[in-house]
């Protein structure tokens, strides 16, 4: 007799971790959610308290190469907050706030304690940032993943009151581009920085790095960061004209997403504090600048467009807070594309 469990298949794990899931998804839940996990489908009452016109905003993504080094630490409890925040800072761009998040686990053989790992850092992030993780999906896919490897993708959906939409139709030149740093990588450019820190440098994940201060798993999981809590004071200002997520494609191709017709982006060089592992990694792969400032986010995270008569305002709000900005460039006739001086 041939078994499920013959094939590849664990249901007795896949009940475990469903049992760890629902228990830290709980503990994000909110009044809004009106379902448990388990349930075929999530079921959630969303309320747009003071909105005229409430307009849903949904995105799906990933953590990408990201895992590699999980799999390589045995450390999962961190690419789940990653999922989270990425997912959150790409509806944030157009205004909109969280309602709740799905998360999709697959993975060759399911090891319990590692899925609990990864739904912890997911919990973590939604309740941090008030996201009901309210449902999801585990797969167990025995042949297909390598052993001890797992891929996750989030799906999240927000709203915005339609006259809030940032959509950056209003941007002008003359405008000025304020920057948030970010921490690290975040969750691009790991395929050339593994290339270039294992291959190249021939480090392992334990090594201690004098220009980084840290070991090279330490910097390569500095978690991604969630820019909701700095920027949701000032979603329905209109001081806020656009934002940009600054992931895949860095600066240069992330910036002209938000441009309209007949405008561009001049960044000021040294104008922002470019972080020690983007200065090692250019280093160890003498990468052009061009190059560099389209793989890696080079240290700025979130952009914003305001203008020029705002920007101090806007400068002022966020450090009063106790968050750091930059100015690092402005909005200038062009063909929506940036260029460094």
């Amino acid at each position: 007799m041939v078994t499920y469990r013959d094939a590849g298949v664990n249901l007795a794990a896949a009940q475990e971790a469903k049992r760890r899931i629902r228990h830290l998804a709980q503990t994000t839940f909110n009044a809004q959610v009106l379902s448990d996990i388990g349930s075929f489908g999530a079921l959630f009452r969303p309320t747009f308290a003071g909105a005229t016109d409430p307009v849903l905003v949904a995105s799906a993504d990933g953590v990408g190469t990201k895992l590699k080094i999980a799999f390589l630490t045995g450390i999962h409890h961190t690419v789940g907050y990653d999922l989270v925040a990425h997912c959150i800072n790409d509806i944030l761009v157009q205004g909109a706030r969280p309602l709740f998040f799905l998360d999709y686990i697959a993975t060759g053989r399911l090891a319990p304690g590692i899925v609990a790992a990864i739904v912890d850092g997911l919990a973590r992030a939604c309740r941090n940032f008030g996201c009901p993780l309210i449902g999801g999906e585990t797969a167990e896919m025995p042949g297909f993943y390598g052993d001890g490897e797992y891929d996750i993708a989030g799906f999240i959906v927000g709203w915005v009151d339609r006259p809030h939409i940032i959509d950056g139709k209003t941007i002008r030149p003359g405008d000025v581009v304020l920057g948030l740093p970010s921490v690290g990588l975040h969750t691009n450019g790991y395929s050339l920085a593994r290339k270039l820190f294992f291959e190249t440098a021939r480090y392992e994940t334990d090594t201690q790095v004098e220009a980084l201060g840290c070991t090279v798993a330490e910097e390569l999981l500095k978690p991604h960061q969630c820019y909701l809590p700095a920027l949701e004071p000032l979603l329905g200002s209109r001081q806020v004209k656009g934002l940009a997520h600054i992931t895949g494609g860095g600066l240069l191709d992330n910036l002209p997403r938000i441009l309209p017709a007949g405008c561009a982006v001049e960044l000021r060089r040294g104008s922002w504090p470019i972080l020690p592992v983007f200065s090692h990694l250019v280093a160890l792969g003498q990468l052009p600048e061009e190059e560099s400032h389209r793989v890696f986010n080079m240290g700025i995270g979130m952009a914003l467009v305001v203008a020029a008569g705002d920007a101090e305002a806007v400068s002022q709000n966020l450090r009063a807070r106790g968050y750091e900005v930059f100015t690092i460039g402005q909005i200038i006739a062009g063909d929506q594309t940036v260029r460094l001086t």
